[in-house]
């Protein structure tokens, strides 16, 4: 059988947090040489593995950029996504092959976590626009991702990026409906709302105004009983929200946390796509278009928002690159 190998550039992103110190963590590092053999369609596939203590890393960082010269299958892409292991992979691709990595304008942009292939992604594409702005030294001021969520664009800002995503307004609904998912997600705490998105299927669940952020950072939710929790294929996600300290220093709106179990995610570091349905919703609960976040995972992140009046938000963050590679299939 004659073995055929493919080299690609990977990079280990941490993004999702505007003015938190970062660590400056800019390395090279190289794969180790021990290979891990994957199946497929009868074939062998060799996988160039990180070392063990740098495997965690690549976890603590939660973002993974992939730059292609070619499309790869589907179940390639999906098991590359489930081997590193990350809440969502992203893999850029070139559109025009006379374009570059250094001097193209527009990308395709796909987005898998571990189990599946998702709709949207933000902290995968602030990773991808970061790899492209810093590594390869893109040289437009703007770049463009063909997506399954159409075309998003992320523009260098300062330090940061700014993502230019669809809003996705929720529906406010009957608690009765919810009532085991609430049970699995927020126990007996008070819960003040209830919305539904149903283009992106992400429930929200705010926490009453009666309870302090030390109950949203002490939730314990098992994902496989959450995932249990509804039958009815009506929800991919649940976040769960509550008002924030605009009064306390950074100033914070509002503060969440993010649970997608039915995508291989027990629950997500920081999240863009569930804040295109929180930015829609806090900017009408409390009035106002720009909003700063803070997504309360273990690893936290903030987010800048502003909800636009033609239906998109702008989502800034900054990205710093923690570790880069090449694997060898």
């Amino acid at each position: 059988m004659t073995a055929v190998k493919r080299a690609w550039q990977t990079c280990f992103i941490r993004s999702g947090s505007t003015r938190l110190p970062i660590p400056k963590l800019c390395t090279r590092l190289e794969m180790s040489k021990r290979q891990r053999r994957m199946s497929k369609n009868g074939q062998n596939i060799s996988q160039s593995r990180l070392v063990p203590g740098l495997r965690l890393l690549s976890r603590a960082s939660g973002d993974t950029a992939n730059k292609l010269a070619q499309e790869l299958n589907d179940d390639l892409y999906q098991k590359l996504a489930a081997e590193l292991n990350l809440s969502e992979t992203a893999f850029i691709t070139r559109i025009n092959p006379s374009d570059s990595f250094s001097t193209g304008s527009r990308f395709r942009l796909r987005w898998f976590s571990p189990t599946t292939e998702v709709n949207l992604c933000g902290h995968a594409t602030l990773a991808s626009a970061a790899v492209l702005f810093q590594h390869k030294r893109n040289t437009n001021p703007v770049l463009v991702f063909e997506t399954r969520s159409g075309d998003l664009s992320v523009t260098q800002q300062g330090e940061g990026y700014v993502m230019d995503f669809p809003l996705n307004p929720p529906i406010k609904q009957d608690p009765k409906e919810f009532s085991d998912v609430i049970k699995a997600a927020v126990g007996s705490h008070p819960v003040q709302d209830i919305y539904l998105c149903h283009n992106t299927k992400k429930l929200v669940v705010r926490l009453s105004d009666s309870c302090d952020r030390s109950v949203l950072t002490s939730l314990r939710v098992d994902p496989v009983a959450l995932q249990s929790s509804d039958s009815r294929g009506r929800i991919k996600g649940v976040i769960v929200t509550m008002i924030g300290s605009p009064q306390e220093q950074p100033g914070y709106d509002f503060y969440s946390r993010n649970f997608a179990p039915w995508n291989g995610i027990p629950e997500d570091p920081v999240t863009g796509s569930a804040h295109t349905v929180l930015g829609s919703y806090w900017s009408k609960k409390l009035g106002k278009k720009k909003l700063l976040a803070y997504q309360c995972s273990s690893r936290g992140g903030e987010l800048e928002l502003e909800v636009r009046d033609d239906g998109r938000i702008n989502i800034t963050g900054q990205a710093v690159t923690v570790m880069q590679g090449t694997i060898t299939l």
